[in-house]
């Protein structure tokens, strides 16, 4: 028969309800989420359009020029943003002792990923659309 070490089985689900059982359905679901979008964005880009002639002037011209497109690449950056940033939040909050040390680094890892999810908005929405202007 065949032992499982607990220490492999991932991390449990918390009890109760609140934050950290919001983080641990999230994590699933942005992970879930994720694989989707990777798997489709793979497709697209390798199997229906042609590699060779995807330029920057291709990208900006053909994909980002309708809606679908910029929704679809946000949506995949916010994912990214989102369960990354969640997994070092639970990284630093398994591994630093200090509560205070834990506040600071959970702090700057929060303002790091509001300015990148802010950031990252601004880029992907405020493209010009080709002949627009």
């Amino acid at each position: 028969m065949i032992s499982i070490d607990p220490r492999t089985r991932g991390r449990a689900r918390p009890r109760g309800s609140g934050l950290e059982l919001f983080a641990w359905y999230a994590m699933r679901v942005t992970g879930v989420a994720l694989f989707v979008l990777a798997l489709a964005h793979f497709a697209i880009i390798h199997f229906v359009f042609d590699v060779e002639g995807q330029t920057a002037e291709w990208i900006a011209q053909q994909r980002w020029n309708q809606l679908l497109w910029r929704a679809f690449d946000w949506a995949l950056l916010m994912m990214v943003l989102f369960h990354s940033f969640m997994g070092m939040r639970t990284v630093l909050a398994d591994y630093m002792r200090s509560p205070r040390a834990r506040m600071i680094a959970l702090t700057v890892l929060g303002v790091t990923a509001l300015f990148l999810v802010v950031i990252g908005t601004a880029v992907v929405m405020t493209l010009p659309v080709p002949g627009a202007g």
